[in-house]
């Protein structure tokens, strides 16, 4: 060493490394709004020096590697919190159409029918032998009837659609497991030969958010850039390149949809994603509300019925049941129905006189009653409307507050991977002059060379 020759060895190589550097920079600039792209650094290291002589002589520089730049914690705050914005996001969508059934000041709900029936039962009071006002008495409490019977029957059909929607996540979940282990091959491979595998890890965490968005996942280094995803729970989702599907299987009780991983049921311990957030609405939800909804149909039916019981009609027969009975709780608001069509049939006489108005005062009197689970009907109906609101609000505010975390994340995330342009600029003149001064120097050891030459002819 210590010649022309190696001098212009040396020039050649920081020109190669050089080069390497720009490109690396120009591909940062080129996906500078690429979303999920991690921005990559070219490492340049001394080249190894060499001893001749007494001497130790420099060979240069040397592009040991590119890296892409990213923080794995970061990355799997990111998963976590985008989860559980998967499933608060999904529940509100569903939960927000159940509200809907409830809402008084859009004219939707009970609360209309229920004060008209009694208030129907306090008109008649006024002149029980008037036919209009029984009428208006057996109209009222078929619109109540009808009210409970639609109520349920959007109660219903919302579950239905919910559990459509949890077929179509599973779906969507195995069609990105299969994804992320094609990828995962590709990191692994890249890896164990020593090239950068940072593009392929970009792709496979983008491929991991999504996926994130849908289901818990919790993520396991499988050694050589390879993960092992799983859901919180253990279910296997992709080990190596291989993925897992899950499935759906109808269970017999319910109707309903329930998820499977490897022949295990595994329906309640999904805990994130947009899954976690159906499964509440389709499962918890729903029920809560439909049993809340049956138990004022049933306790009122129930009511009314052996009140009205207790009276006589026009005739001054004994009364009969108002509503058909319910069979029991689980089905009440959908089958409730008016037993009676005759306006005479209704019992508001106490003691069979066709002007007394003894029993239908007891039964417009149900309505400051206890009758519902220790509540009057309009407190128990407006309980359900709060709960339901209730649920609604939490949700809401924990997905503002998630929100707000999970852009900070991605802020710190985009500090550590995210393109700034100012930066590769700065970078691309600095490698720039440096590749133009070793061309300079390749210049000038070249003149050298051929002056040599010259000189030995």
């Amino acid at each position: 060493m210590g010649s022309l020759s190696g001098a212009l060895n040396i020039t050649l190589s920081s020109m190669l490394a050089e080069e390497g550097a720009i490109e690396t920079t120009s591909n940062n600039i080129a996906n500078v709004n690429t979303p999920g792209y991690s921005r990559q650094r070219p490492v340049l290291e001394e080249a190894p020096p060499v001893l001749n002589g007494n001497l130790v002589f420099g060979t240069g520089v040397q592009l040991q590697q590119v890296e892409s730049l990213r923080d794995s914690i970061l990355d799997l705050r990111v998963n976590q919190e985008t989860q559980q914005q998967g499933s608060l996001n999904s529940f509100l969508n569903s939960a927000q159409q159940i509200q809907s059934l409830f809402n008084e000041t859009n004219g939707t709900g009970l609360q209309s029918d229920l004060t008209n029936f009694f208030n129907s039962l306090s008109q008649l009071s006024t002149n029980p032998s008037d036919l209009n006002l029984r009428q208006a008495v057996l109209t009222s409490a078929q619109n109540l009837a009808s009210a409970f019977n639609q109520t349920s029957s959007a109660l219903t059909t919302q579950q239905r659609n919910v559990d459509l929607s949890v077929t179509q996540t599973v779906s969507q979940i195995n069609t990105l497991t299969q994804q992320i282990a094609a990828v995962n091959s590709q990191v692994s491979a890249a890896t164990t030969s020593n090239q950068n595998p940072g593009p392929f890890v970009d792709q496979r965490q983008q491929l991991i958010n999504q996926l994130s968005n849908l289901v818990d996942v919790s993520e396991i280094n499988a050694g050589n850039g390879s993960l092992t995803l799983t859901t919180s729970s253990g279910a296997p989702l992709v080990v190596g390149g291989q993925s897992f599907a899950l499935t759906t299987q109808t269970d017999p009780a319910t109707a309903l949809q329930d998820i499977d991983s490897q022949g295990t049921n595994i329906t309640a311990n999904i805990t994130g994603g947009e899954l976690a957030g159906q499964l509440q609405i389709r499962d918890q939800e729903i029920p809560s509300i439909q049993n809340s909804l049956d138990t004022l149909a049933s306790s009122l039916a129930n009511a009314v019925n052996t009140q009205h019981q207790a009276g006589f009609d026009l005739n001054g027969a004994p009364g009969g049941n108002f509503f058909v009975p319910p069979t029991g709780v689980a089905g009440a608001a959908a089958s409730l129905a008016v037993a009676i069509t005759d306006p005479t049939k209704i019992a508001a006489s106490s003691d069979g006189t066709p002007g007394d108005n003894g029993n239908v005062n007891a039964l417009l009197d149900l309505q400051n009653q206890n009758i519902v689970n220790g509540e009057t009907p309009m407190n128990a109906y407006s309980n359900l409307v709060f709960q339901m609101g209730n649920d609604v609000q939490t949700a809401q505010t924990n997905q503002t507050a998630g929100s707000q975390v999970l852009s900070q994340l991605q802020n710190l995330q985009g500090g550590v991977s995210g393109v700034d342009i100012n930066e590769e600029s700065a970078n691309l003149i600095r490698f720039q002059n440096a590749y133009t001064a070793s061309a300079q120097v390749a210049t000038t050891i070249n003149t050298l060379l051929q002056t040599t030459i010259d000189m030995v002819q």
